[in-house]
Parts: C-alpha cells; structure tokens; sequence
C-alpha cells in the first residue's frame, strides 16, 4: 500500500533522514500528498486494459460467444533524484558556532530537490533529459486535455455570465477524472484570479491543510499554486498560446491521487524511499558530504488519474 511522505516520515527512526523528509514536505504541495507505492526493483510493470470481453444474455441450451479482453503491458522506471551537500571542513571549524552550517546545505539541497521533482510532475520529459521521468504535461493527451476556448477564456470577464462559464469549464475539467480529485494545481495568477472571482459569486470557501496552512477549494477540491523552478519560472507559464492569444494563456491540472496501481489515479514509485547518509569527510577533498537520494518515479494509471485544462486567460 502506498504511504505519502508524511507518513514515511513518522516511521522514520532516524533523526536525519525524518528532518529532511519533512523538510520535502515542507517545501512542496505535490510531495505532501502524492503516496508513493513501494516497488522492487528499478521498473514497476503493470498491464493497461484496452478492450473488455464481451458479454450477452443468452436463451436456453445455447452457448455464449467466446471472447476475451486486451491489455497492453506497460511499464513505469524508476529515476534517481538527489545531490550531494559539501561543506568544507574550515567552514564547519571557524562558523559552526553560528549555525549548524551542514544542517543548512543540507535544508538547501533538499529546497533544491523538491523544486525538481515538482517541475518534474508536471514539465519532466524523458525525450529531453533521459535521467528524468515523464510529467502531466506530455503524459496527458486526447480527451484528456480540454480547452478553456477557442481563443483562450477569462477566469474573472467582464460579469457573472463570464465567470460561471469559465467555472463550467473548471467542472467539465473535474470530469474528466475517474474520482474525486485530490487537488487542482495552476500558476500563482490564476489561483489569485479564481478565488477573486469566487468572492464576487459567493462561493468562496477554504480549508486548512495538517500544518496550519488556509488553502482555498472549489467543490471541495484545493486550490494550489504549482509554484516556480529553483530559477524562479513558472512551472505552469502564462506563456503558452491557445488560438488567436498568443503567449498569454496558461494551463490549470486536475489530479486524482491514488494509494496503488488498482486506483487507476496518479501514484508515485519508490524503492526504499528518501535516503540520506552522511559520508563524513571524503578523501578527495576536505569537505564533509552528505548524500540525499530518492528512487522515484510516477505512475498516471487507468487514463484518467489526470486532466489538463488549456486557454486560461489571467483576466
């Protein structure tokens, strides 16, 4: 059964491996959620169903049509994410009276390290980096990638008619999912956007998440800003064209998190989890190492764990 790191981190015995998972949670609004399914192995194969059998009512003393279904085998890898966070021996002598100056890179490597695998969730293209793994962007395809309009489509308009057509769009979104979903993620504009114009219709609301935090929902459904890169780009740019508005739209996915392969939903992988070892001081130079890695991957299982709204105009 799969655990979300939050999880794994209160069965953590280990002081530094529990810091910096909670620090992973801390710092991302995909990992303080996703559940990762435990695998062995470096691939976690699986088989997608494509066709059922078919089935009849049949009269009396007459035999039922034999056929059977058809699946194609698929797989899922495992990718490996991490650093390693030196800090010269000098460095922890002369300023360890200050801070604990490994515990700080550490913090920094782990900041670094989620910042990746959000950008991942959604941008991560194998065809472009061959260590990475596939994101909702390239995953999601044919129906489940809708349209906001023709030409892009306001979330606020100019009145109520304008923003209950973008909100009916928003609904046709969270249709296309096989569940309940677990979150809505889209840039910091948009989210800004849609809780404006929910005020203007009454129908704000929010919730609070288990460290404190106010989050607004839509149907009971969070709404959360994916955030930027470690370079400060927006993981879901306001950049991208839809008909006649060129650049000036963005995307808004809907996700459903699923606790195994049978949810038919988004699921992380793992083979053992975040790790962290703390390698001492290393031979080839005077610095103190330590090593953070995740063996990870991601699964959108049964076709509509996932779906993609395009042409949202921050208007």
């Amino acid at each position: 059964m799969a655990v979300t790191l939050a999880e794994s981190a209160k069965l953590s015995q280990d002081a530094l491996q529990r810091g910096v998972i909670e620090t992973f949670i801390l710092e991302s609004i995909v990992l303080d959620r996703i559940p990762f399914e435990p695998i062995e192995g470096n691939a976690f194969a699986y088989n997608e169903e494509l066709a059922l059998p078919g089935v009849e009512f049949r009269a009396v003393n007459t035999a039922y049509t034999e056929s059977t279904g058809t699946v194609n085998p698929k797989s899922e890898k495992l990718v490996i994410l991490g650093g390693d966070a030196d800090v010269d021996t000098f460095i922890v002598k002369t300023r360890g009276n200050l801070n604990d100056q490994r515990a700080v890179q550490t913090r920094l490597k782990v900041k670094a390290a989620t910042y990746k695998f959000q950008d991942s969730f959604v941008n991560g293209d194998s065809a472009v980096d061959v260590n990475s793994f596939d994101g909702l962007k390239k995953r999601l395809t044919g129906a489940q990638v809708i349209a906001a309009g023709a030409n892009g489509l306001a979330v606020i308009g100019a009145d109520d008619a304008a923003r209950h057509a973008f909100l009916d769009k928003l609904d046709e979104l969270l249709s296309l999912l096989n569940g309940e979903a677990g979150a809505l993620y889209m840039n910091g504009m948009i989210l800004a956007k849609i809780k404006s114009s929910a005020r203007r219709l009454t129908i704000f609301d929010q919730t609070v998440d288990s460290f404190g935090k106010k989050i607004a929902t839509y149907n009971g459904v969070p709404l959360l800003n994916i955030g930027k890169t470690a370079a400060g780009v927006e993981i879901c740019p306001q950049t991208e064209t839809q008909g006649t508005a060129v650049g000036t739209t963005s995307s808004i996915y809907a996700v459903r998190y699923g606790q195994s392969f049978d949810d038919a939903a988004v699921t992380g992988l793992t083979n053992g989890g975040v790790t962290v070892r703390d390698l001492g001081e290393v031979s080839d130079k005077p610095v103190f190492r330590t090593r953070i890695e995740f063996f990870t991957g991601l699964g959108v299982f049964g076709g509509k764990g996932a779906a993609r709204l395009t042409g949202v105009l921050n208007s």
